[in-house]
């Protein structure tokens, strides 16, 4: 590539952009090394780490047994030990079976040491339904984590942001939670080679408003967009926030936007109850009340078991016509 010449994209997948992350992390520390279940010969559970095992070896890459309350607390030591490991649960129902080590342990032990043990620890899981998985495979709890001190937790939406997020969660000294919406695995797009590291601090604007701010992240965030598309045929103008990161919540960003529209919806495919739609429409109260020209709208899942059937999954989840209509009750 000649001097002054931009760098040619790519098209790619989010499961592609999350594969080459991995492949780029084991290839540049070798005290990186990816472990959880099926990862190594099977390739993973939604394909992510095809083709790793044969790459870097059984060393690098290591099927675990069922068990993630052990494989994760070996994560753990791991990175006590000053390893770097990338630990895979299934699907964030199963990280439930590690919640213990992921709260009593990851989380506090910096804290609990007066600051001698850190845990330099990331845990990737698909969350998030759609796909007809069932009340097992379906739900969307990130937030719970969202709700523990001493993580970050990251739900990256974009291919950018599934290819570019890995690298700085590893050079983080805090264990981190990376949530990837299994909706998204199978999205393409142009990806270009070389970007400006990503902010892990900062929310992102996908789309400039000026009468209605869509705050959202992860798999929600192609319908936020979809919505934003609906709303500007009927002159309707939408901001459209990516959360990116659920814990430390960038409010700043959540507070300039609803500054600019003065209007808000908050999509989460949580329930509502508790969830971090809440804790958003909390804060967006706190900070920016007296900005809003109306109540905050949020549009979130069924308060019932994710069905597996799907006309009755997709009518438990937020889908764009119900952000559509919860922006239009906004407006007025």
């Amino acid at each position: 590539m000649g001097d002054g010449e931009r760098p040619e994209a790519a098209k790619t997948t989010y499961r592609e952009a999350m594969r080459e992350a991995l492949r780029e992390a084991l290839r540049s520390d070798d005290r990186v090394f990816l472990m959880g279940e099926d990862v190594g010969r099977y390739g993973g559970c939604f394909g992510v780490s095809l083709g790793l095992l044969e790459e870097f070896g059984p060393a690098r890459v290591r099927d675990t047994p069922l068990s993630e309350s052990g494989f994760v607390g070996a994560g753990i030591g791991a990175a006590l030990a000053g390893m770097r490991p990338i630990v895979e649960i299934m699907t964030v129902n199963f990280s439930l079976l590690a919640l213990d080590q992921i709260l009593n342990n990851a989380a506090t032990l910096l804290h609990m040491s007066g600051g001698q043990l850190a845990v330099p620890l990331v845990i990737r899981m698909t969350t998030g339904a759609g796909r007809q998985l069932a009340a097992q495979h379906s739900h969307s709890l990130e937030g719970w984590y969202a709700h523990i001190p001493g993580i970050r937790v990251l739900a990256p939406a974009t291919l950018e942001d599934a290819r570019h997020m890995l690298a700085p969660a590893l050079a983080d000294p805090d264990p981190v939670l990376i949530f990837e919406h299994g909706s998204l695995y199978n999205v393409s797009g142009e990806l270009l080679p070389v970007t400006a590291p990503v902010d892990l601090d900062h929310a992102a604007i996908r789309r400039s408003g000026t009468d209605i701010s869509l705050i959202t992240y992860g798999g929600s965030l192609p319908k936020a967009l979809a919505a934003a598309d609906e709303l500007a045929a009927v002159g309707i103008s939408a901001d459209v926030i990516d959360l990116r990161t659920l814990r430390p919540l960038d409010t700043g960003a959540v507070a300039d936007s609803v500054a600019r529209t003065h209007r808000a919806v908050v999509v989460d495919e949580a329930w509502r109850t508790g969830s971090l739609a809440a804790e958003v429409s909390a804060r967006i109260a706190e900070e920016s009340f007296y900005e809003l020209d109306a109540p905050v709208e949020r549009v979130c899942s069924a308060e019932v078991p994710m069905p597996y059937a799907r006309r009755l999954e997709e009518a438990a989840l937020p889908q764009t016509a119900d952000i559509v209509a919860a922006a239009r009750r906004a407006v007025g």
